[in-house]
């Protein structure tokens, strides 16, 4: 392929752009979304965007990278948000709305495809279990229910979800079996923010509920998916779906 093409090629993969990003190093985590990091000049807070413990990236000495926020939500402290660190050869996103963004942006391109025979695509809808992140219709076609995971922890290898326990989680796959009863097409997709993993599993050993939830809802047709990201200092798009394991 000429590069003309394949730059043409790379052009029309949807992703998330970033803005400007400053590096420093990760000094500590006071709480779970607040952390500090040291910058040329001084030392700075940053949004923590991802509620999970991120104990193999965000310790002292870390490679990290913030940008500031442009957000105008009231009460904010911080005007940083932590972006992206280093995990030895790969950058890991650390930004848990990031998932939903760009999995939104490829279902309604309809580039993924377990779900290209979709044309509707609704966020967020609501359902009597509470809300899941998309709702998938097109005239034929058996709805689906999409709930989005972001997953940050890779192993030897494999990704690993959650990296603390998770009882909304566990909540959720739940949610999407009783969808599947009820005769609806559900998935749940996780989307691996770095591009090392080989393979997908469920955190059973730390947190033995989610566990237990998500092998009784394979079983029951819940359908589950995991995609890993390419991640760069300027963009984060999809790489490739890896194979899902009931354990590692």
């Amino acid at each position: 392929m000429s590069p003309t093409k394949n730059s043409q090629q790379t052009q029309k993969v949807p992703s998330i752009f970033l803005p400007p990003l400053i590096r420093g190093r990760f000094i500590e985590r006071p709480n779970r979304f607040l952390g500090l990091v040291e910058i040329a000049g001084g030392t700075v807070e940053a949004f923590v965007a991802d509620p999970g413990r991120l104990e193999e990236l965000l310790y002292p000495g870390a490679e990290v990278y913030i940008a500031r926020s442009n957000s105008k939500q009231k009460g904010r402290r911080t005007c940083f948000d932590l972006r992206l660190v280093r995990a030895g050869r790969v950058l890991v996103s650390v930004d848990s709305r990031v998932p939903n963004e760009l999995v939104g942006k490829l279902l309604r391109l309809q580039g993924l495809p377990p779900f290209a025979a979709y044309t509707d695509v609704r966020a967020e809808p609501r359902v009597a279990s509470g809300r899941f992140d998309f709702c998938l219709r097109r005239d034929g076609q058996t709805p689906c229910y999409v709930e989005v995971k972001s997953c940050t922890l890779v192993r030897d290898g494999s990704a690993l979800f959650p990296d603390a326990p998770t009882a909304r989680g566990a909540r959720h796959v739940r949610g999407l079996q009783e969808l599947v009863s009820k005769g609806y097409r559900a998935a749940a997709l996780f989307l691996v923010q770095r591009s090392d993993a080989k393979v997908f599993a469920p955190n059973t050993v730390l947190d033995p509920d989610f566990g237990s939830a998500f092998k009784e809802a394979t079983s029951a047709g819940v359908e589950v998916y995991a995609y890993t990201c390419n991640v760069s200092l300027e963009r984060i798009s999809l790489a490739k779906e890896i194979p899902v394991h009931l354990t590692v």
